[in-house]
This record gives C-alpha cells, sequence and structure tokens, in this order.
C-alpha cells in the first residue's frame, strides 16, 4: 500500500514526522517483542484509490521507514530485506537506498516483524466533518499534539488555512494539500542531531537560520503560532495579548474573538496578508544581510545567546508592516535600518511581562523611531502583490526537487566557457519546457527558475567564471542572473527584457503565451537576481508552433503519435 501509493497524508491536519529515532526504535522493540500497538485508524477515500490516515502517521512511517533500512534497532541492527522480496524488488528497482550495513537483525525477527498483525479501523462513506470531529476527538486524549497543532487540527476556516499555508511557504516544505505516505520525508523536517533524510533542513529554514526559533521548535509548530499571533494583530485591525488564552480564542469557532478576526479576515484578504507578510520579512532579511552578513538574532542581541525570540520578531515585523504597508514607507538605507535594529534587545522590553496590547505597542512604537531614518516615503506603488517574495523562490526550488513535471530550473541564457555568448538553443528549449509544463493539466500550476543550477558541474563552471558565491537552497543553488547582465554589459533590467522578448516573439500559442507574459517577475535574491516564470493552468492543449510537447518527469519530450496528442488533450 505505501509503495503503490494507497496511502494519503492531509496536511491540513495531520502534523509532519516528527518522531525521534528512539522513538521509532522502541516502536520496531515492540513489535519484535510481539507487544500489542495502538490501531492505525484510516478513511477510505472518495476516490476509491486508497486511504487517508486518521491516526498512525508516525507509527506507519516508522514501519515502513525500518523496512526499508532507514534506520536500526536500538542493537544497531538493520532490517534485512533478503528475507523479504517484495522490499528486495523495491530496492532493486532503485526506489530506495541501501548503505553498506554489516549488522543485520536475525531471520527469526524479520519474520516477527513480516507476521505482525497490525489493527486497522477502517471509516468508509465519512464525511470531511466526521473525519475532522473524529482526528480532534483522537487528539484530546491526553497531550499528543503541542498547543499550535492542537488548534490548527481542531478547526478549518479561511485564517487557520492562511497560517499552515504561509508557514509552509516559509519553512519550504510546501506542497498539495493531499500526498502519498512515501512523501512525507521531503516535507518534513530534519533536526540536525536526528539525521532521519528528511529533505527540509531546520538550521536551513529562516527561522533556525537567523535564530529566531530553535529547531525543536519547529517539530512543535512554534512557527506557525508565531505567524497567527502576527496576522492577528494585522488583520483584526488591533494587538491582542501574546498569550496562549488569546491565540486559543481566535482558533475556538464559538467565541466573539474568532467571529471578528475572520470577519476581519475576509474583508482584508488572504492572499493579500500572506504577500505583505512574506515582503516584510524580506525586507528584514535584506537588513540583516547588508554589509556584513549576520543572524538576525546575533544583531538585536549584544549579548551572545541561544535563546529563541518569537516575540521579539513579532514586534519588529509588525513595525516593518506598520511602516511600509500602513505608512507607504520603503526602505532608502537598508544598512541604516540594520543599525536601527542592532542591540535592539536593550531598547525594548523582552521581559515575560511584555506580553500586554499596551507593552507591545510601546515595543513597536520604539522600533518605528529607530529604523525610521532608513525609510523614506514611497512615489510608486510597493510591488508587493503578484510578486515572488525570497521565501516563495526558495519553497519553489525545494519543490522542484520533489515535483519534476512541474517546475525547470536554469542557470541562465550564457554559454558556460570563456567566450560567453547567448545560447539561443537554450532560449528554444525553456520556451518548449512552457508549453510541456503547460499541457500537465488545467489544475496545474508550473514555474521555471532563471539563476538556479540543477548540475554541480555548472555551479563550478560559473563561481569560477564570474567569481560569485552561489546561496545553497536545498541540493540547489542559486546563482543568480545579475552576474550574466554584467559580462553582457547590460542592466538586469535590459537582461529580464530579453526573457519577455524571446516570449513574445515565440510561436507558442497566444493564449498561452499572453498569460505567461503576464505572470513574470524578478527578485533580487540577496543581490543574486532571479527571474521567475510562471505558467498558469491553462483551458486548452498549448502548441509550441505546431508541435505539442510535454513532461516525462523532468524531461521535456515532443509529442510524436496522434494518439499520444489525443491523450494530452484529454487532459483538458
Amino acid at each position: 500500500m505505501y509503495r503503490e501509493d494507497k496511502l494519503f497524508v492531509n496536511r491540513r491536519y495531520q502534523r509532519k514526522l516528527v518522531w525521534t529515532l528512539e522513538e521509532k526504535q522502541r516502536l520496531i522493540e515492540s513489535i519484535m517483542k510481539r507487544y500489542p500497538i495502538p490501531a492505525i485508524l484510516i478513511a477510505e477515500r472518495k476516490s476509491g484509490d486508497g486511504y487517508e490516515i486518521i491516526d498512525g502517521l508516525q507509527r506507519l512511517h516508522a514501519i515502513v521507514s525500518f523496512i526499508e533500512t532507514g534506520f536500526s534497532t536500538l542493537d544497531g541492527e538493520y532490517f534485512d530485506i533478503k528475507h523479504f522480496p517484495t522490499a528486495q524488488a523495491s530496492a532493486d528497482a532503485g526506489l530506495f537506498y541501501i548503505g553498506h550495513i554489516q549488522d543485520w537483525i536475525k531471520q527469526k525477527d524479520v519474520s516477527a516483524v513480516l507476521d505482525y498483525s497490525l489493527a486497522f479501523s477502517v471509516m468508509r462513506n465519512a464525511t470531511d466533518e466526521e473525519i475532522n470531529d473524529v482526528f480532534g476527538r483522537i487528539n484530546t486524549y491526553g497531550h499528543r499534539l503541542s498547543d499550535q497543532e492542537r488548534r490548527q487540527a481542531g478547526v478549518e476556516n479561511e485564517f487557520s488555512q492562511m497560517i499552515r499555508l504561509i508557514a509552509c511557504d516559509v519553512r519550504g516544505d510546501a506542497s498539495a494539500d493531499i500526498l502519498p505516505l512515501k512523501s512525507m520525508p521531503a516535507i518534513s523536517i530534519d533536526l540536525p542531531m536526528a539525521k532521519h533524510g528528511y529533505e527540509v533542513k531546520a538550521d536551513e529554514v529562516v527561522w533556525v537560520e537567523q535564530g529566531v526559533l530553535r529547531s525543536t521548535d519547529l517539530r512543535d509548530s512554534m512557527d506557525e503560532q508565531c505567524i497567527a499571533d502576527i496576522a492577528s494583530c494585522i488583520v483584526g485591525g488591533q494587538l491582542i495579548e501574546r498569550s496562549k488564552d488569546a491565540l486559543d480564542a481566535i482558533y475556538d469557532s464559538t467565541t466573539s474573538e474568532s467571529e471578528r478576526v475572520n470577519n476581519a479576515l475576509e474583508v482584508y484578504g488572504v492572499s493579500k496578508f500572506s504577500q505583505e507578510f512574506k515582503f516584510c520579512l524580506d525586507q528584514i532579511l535584506i537588513a540583516c544581510n547588508t554589509n556584513s552578513p549576520d543572524k538576525l538574532r546575533n544583531i538585536i542581541f549584544k549579548k551572545r545567546t541561544t535563546n529563541a525570540f518569537p516575540a521579539v520578531f513579532a514586534v519588529i515585523l509588525i513595525a516593518f508592516h506598520e511602516l511600509i504597508i500602513k505608512e507607504g514607507m520603503v526602505i532608502s538605507d537598508s544598512l541604516a535600518v540594520k543599525k536601527g535594529i542592532t542591540g535592539l534587545s536593550n531598547r525594548i522590553d523582552t521581559s515575560r511581562g511584555a506580553t500586554s496590547p499596551t507593552e507591545r505597542r510601546r515595543n513597536i512604537d520604539t522600533i518605528k523611531g529607530l529604523i525610521s531614518c532608513g525609510f523614506i516615503k514611497s512615489k510608486e506603488p510597493h510591488k508587493i502583490y503578484g510578486n515572488h517574495a525570497i521565501v516563495d523562490i526558495e519553497t519553489a526550488i525545494r519543490r522542484s526537487e520533489a515535483e519534476l513535471p512541474d517546475y525547470e530550473l536554469k542557470q541562465g541564457l550564457l554559454t558556460l566557457n570563456q567566450i560567453r555568448k547567448i545560447d539561443t538553443k537554450l532560449i528554444e528549449k525553456v520556451l518548449k519546457t512552457l508549453c510541456a509544463i503547460a499541457n500537465n493539466g488545467p489544475h496545474r500550476t508550473g514555474k521555471i527558475i532563471i539563476g538556479v543550477t540543477d548540475k554541480d558541474t555548472d555551479t563550478t563552471k560559473i563561481k569560477q567564471l564570474d567569481k560569485i558565491e552561489p546561496k545553497k537552497i536545498g541540493k540547489r543553488y542559486v546563482v543568480g542572473i545579475a552576474r550574466e547582465a554584467k559580462a553582457l554589459g547590460i542592466s538586469v533590467e535590459e537582461y529580464y527584457a530579453k526573457w519577455k522578448d524571446a516570449i513574445k516573439s515565440s510561436p507558442l500559442s497566444q493564449n498561452l503565451r499572453d498569460s505567461i507574459l503576464s505572470h513574470i517577475d524578478y527578485n533580487s535574491f540577496y543581490g543574486l537576481g532571479v527571474i521567475i516564470i510562471t505558467i498558469p493552468p491553462q483551458k486548452d492543449l498549448s502548441y509550441y508552433g505546431d508541435n505539442v510537447y510535454w513532461r516525462n518527469g523532468d524531461s521535456t519530450e515532443i509529442a510524436k503519435a496522434a494518439k499520444q496528442i489525443a491523450g494530452l488533450a484529454q487532459r483538458f
């Protein structure tokens, strides 16, 4: 069921993979000793193609991960797949990798695992409301979720959905709402000491990278709690007390406070706030990276500390939001802003008592006073809405590793040799890929990101040729396009225009061409520069000239047979 994608996880209420190695090992020990373990609760999917996991996500993944040699027993021994042909066949097919292992569990222990009767309880014909109710009831039996996980799991409305999606974007683990169990490692957080092999590395996530939260805080969804606190203050139009009770009330649909905030969000707009939050976060990160880059924690605390500071971060972001969004200001001097927040902890109240709306207002006003010298009144509208923020780009790069058909990464348009010239074949390949991604289906959005390498050899060449230091995101490297503009002797704006002109003059289907041209934008991305070309969902099959292209994994291929073209057309 695991390998055939018949077990699904609903990210709307299910948390990430959070068990420690020891918790996994204790479960396997119980199974090998034939001790009883709690039943797995699943719900039959309406589509009939599998089951949604209601309770037992951590247990199920631990079991299959152990069988696929993802971790050892408490005695340091691994599952021996040569005694399990099904797993051996998957390994031979390259579906999972077996390292250099010397110590294996005995055959009788393999049999103990394979013969273990795992109790399943199946909900059939259950409505979403019934599944929500059951999940909520299960997670009131003892303290099994963190406060924020309990809040998010207990309610389904625009506010909770917005908080979850913003958190996913910032962490870099955004994905489809429903995904197979085997895909969970790609969106789960690997803590520095755990080394589970999950794709999202805690120390690379902005919350931990900047010191706002500890890596273990991510596991407990403290990032979502911080975002929920900030969103409630901004969207609701008034500062709330920073407390458990205040957030509990907002997530409790029976309270007047929940009604107030959700009504305010309906007027404010989910997309509007999401984009504003990420833009303000961008501005903070840009300030941190000005002159000599440093962590936000090291900037605002004079004395070195390892303590998390979500409360201080919240008032900083609200201060930026008020200056940028409410007062229409833009940063004119990033260094002045950085100097303004340097040693901030000594200028504002950071005690446990600084949680009331009055104290928070005093702190926000102090921060605004300290950084306002780096801002000026904007003469033009902010380029906030409809454009990609830094965290959006990082998320897209991470998603490209798992969602191959919908994403493509390109280093640029110049050849990678001593004679730098525009590679017209590469541009043509990108244009054909735009066509292919558009043909993924009527509900699929795709992206091509220019300024990112998908080959280590290209990264090495670019470092030597352009004398730049790439920024690593997941397994990819952002090399940017500013280096290519410089090599061509043109401005970034002129370079950007070259890509737009190439699309405009291309033989792409007109509807596709027009929609792409209105969904292409640029982000300076720490001075490296990245172009993001978004392919919106199309209603009809798209062409490049007289040909139809499609995505076969991460490759773009021409549809040659009439039957194949007809099959692609049926998607629409």
